[in-house]
């Protein structure tokens, strides 16, 4: 091999190197979600200790944490896209919070712990995979769910889908209307087996199931009078990511269920970190009512 040929094939094998260490340090940075260790510095300094479980559903996977008296009604938090249940950890630690419910946030499929990597583009399936959880907790007892952002479609979807264990709402900065879906072109290539494998963990989980979520949302159209649960939206109007009007649909469809809108002028997506007092006043209405 001449010095020219030489010089050109460790050229190469450098900036393949480089491109690849680079992979794997943004799929580092970039998983959103606690260790174990992480959750265990949290809980170590709240009054009521949280604990991990994970149990296995058909081939998935499925990691959540829980804090609180077995026999309050069960408050579950279901994040956005990307995600974990480490968006919602302050809340398991809210001690108004504690004294009214039990507290959970899981992990959704592709998320956290929960088959990282891997998403569920079906938000029914989604729901399915997350159902032993309130099977496991409801005893009677009500169950309210709160998801933010992508997790409010998906606890729409469980509401329709098993009313008899959804007893309340809370929809924040949900994406619920299907026509109010942004057409972003590079979706599509992003979530073909060519160009997915080069995406963080958390992103490619991400993409492959926003892409997939007009169809889903239309899906749900004619499922909305099943949703019987006391809902509450809350919605901000400097919301870039999740279009406000979204909340106008949730009045045009739930129609068979008490609903309360939230809405503020001043407030972006990021609710839960931004205003979590007004997720906490939700829930808290929501356990008053019951």
């Amino acid at each position: 091999m001449n010095s020219t040929r030489w010089i050109k094939t460790r050229k190469y094998f450098i900036s393949l190197f480089i491109f690849l260490g680079t992979l794997l340090l943004l799929d580092s940075c970039m998983q959103f979600r606690m260790s174990q260790p992480e959750l265990d510095t949290f809980f170590s300094k709240k009054e009521k200790k949280g604990t991990t479980y994970s149990y296995i559903i058909g081939k998935r996977r499925i990691n959540y944490v829980i804090a609180g008296d077995d026999h309050l009604p069960l408050v579950l938090f279901v994040h956005g896209s990307p995600g974990s249940l480490s968006a919602f950890i302050e809340f398991l630690g809210d001690t108004a919070l504690l004294k009214k419910a039990k507290i959970a946030s899981v992990d959704r499929p592709g998320f956290g712990h929960s088959d990282f990597g891997y998403a569920e583009p079906s938000l029914e399936k989604q729901g399915a995979l997350i159902k032993p959880i309130l099977e496991k907790h409801k005893n009677d007892r009500p169950i309210i769910l709160v998801g933010h952002s992508l997790g409010g479609p998906l606890i729409a979807r469980m509401a329709m889908d098993y009313p008899e264990l959804v007893d309340g709402l809370v929809i924040v900065a949900g994406s619920i209307d299907p026509e109010l879906e942004p057409h972003e072109w590079f979706r599509a290539p992003l979530a073909t087996p060519f160009l997915k494998w080069m995406l963080p963990r958390s992103l490619r989980a991400s993409n492959d199931e926003i892409y997939k979520l007009k169809p889903e949302l239309q899906e749900m159209l004619p499922l909305w009078p099943k949703v019987q649960a006391s809902t509450i939206v809350i919605q901000g109007q400097k919301d870039d990511l999740v279009p406000p009007g979204n909340a106008d649909f949730a009045r045009k469809m739930i129609t068979n269920a008490p609903l309360k809108f939230v809405l503020r002028d001043d407030m972006n997506h990021f609710v839960p970190w931004s205003h979590p007092e007004l997720i906490r006043n939700a829930v808290l209405e929501l356990l008053s009512a019951q």
